[in-house]
């Protein structure tokens, strides 16, 4: 995409041949502006998002990969469900000039990230937390009984991608010592957005130009704040999960439980143990360690190996 001219994708009459940077901040911004609405009615919401535990532990570069493997699937699965809705309502007068899929869709920069983190079958070795699938269930019924609200997610999301999702593009990429080509960080790349700060401001303007009346604008405020706070459970459940983690993981995905802290309280170990699978690791090897034939198995094992040992000194 040619850096002064940004044709915008679908949604978006081809006659406008939109140009972002014709785009300016407006100085006289209007309270009752949405742009302006939202910025100042989800202050304290960012402000609480960005003080939660993961995200400071985030910003300071103290992430361990599986963590952030789980986050990255946590967003598998809510962009899935945005972009599925917004596809769905790109028509719609409430939403369509918001509609560029080109510039801003997401899902498959995940699924690029998903198979580089868990390979080639990496759809069948993820699975939805407990608090991203509220999130997910929230963004489906807003698609399918009040598209409108779509602006909320669209704008919470997007938005912070193309600022702070920056910020921690850089931390994760050193702190995790990922590939310097981006392998594992495809997320946080927008290839077809020359300028984040003009397509921002283009994208504030669209907003602005909704024809929304005031009660309409202050439910998508509304759900905006909600947005924050989905996103807020998906980071206090990540850092349950991370209280459980060791340094090291299975291949399979789920964290290696060290036998600390309650196993039912890891909302990742809770799916599966629902589902019949056979739980936490640690706890069943020690299960099995407890059963009289094992201790025996392991006991003359020892006793070879030491026998072995003995031998080869001599």
């Amino acid at each position: 995409m040619p850096s002064d001219v940004t044709e915008a994708s679908e949604g978006v009459d081809e006659a406008e041949n939109v140009r972002y940077e014709e785009t300016e901040e407006d100085d006289n911004v209007s309270p009752t502006d949405l742009s302006e609405m939202l910025k100042e009615g989800t202050k304290e919401s960012h402000d609480r998002a960005e003080n939660t535990q993961f995200v400071k532990d985030f910003l300071k570069g103290r992430i361990k990969k599986e963590l952030f493997k789980l986050a990255t699937v946590a967003l598998y699965y809510t962009y899935s469900a945005l972009e599925e809705e917004m596809d769905c309502n790109k028509d719609h007068p409430a939403f369509a000039p918001l509609y560029f899929p080109l510039e801003l869709h997401r899902k498959e920069a995940l699924a690029k990230d998903m198979e580089y983190f868990y390979g080639e079958n990496w759809k069948e070795k993820i699975q939805c937390s407990e608090a991203t699938r509220c999130y997910v269930d929230r963004i489906h019924h807003v698609g399918q009984y009040e598209p409108e609200l779509l602006v909320a997610h669209a704008y919470t999301r997007y938005m912070g991608d193309l600022s702070g999702g920056q910020v921690l593009k850089k931390v994760a990429q050193r702190a995790l010592k990922l590939p310097t080509t981006g392998e594992g960080i495809q997320f946080y790349v927008f290839d077809n957005i020359s300028s984040a700060q003009q397509f921002k401001q283009f994208y504030r303007a669209r907003i602005n130009a909704l024809d929304l009346d005031k009660k309409a604008k202050e439910r998508i405020v509304e759900e905006a704040n909600k947005a924050f706070e989905f996103n807020m459970q998906v980071f206090d459940e990540l850092d349950k999960v991370g209280a459980l983690l060791t340094e090291e993981a299975q291949d399979g995905g789920l964290p290696v439980h060290d036998g600390k802290g309650d196993l039912r309280k890891c909302p990742y170990y809770a799916t599966k143990l629902g589902k019949g699978d056979s739980g936490c690791p640690y706890h069943i090897a020690m299960a099995m360690l407890k059963q009289p034939t094992m201790q025996f198995v392991l006991a003359t094992c020892i006793a070879l190996a030491a026998g072995v040992a003995a031998w080869y000194v001599m």
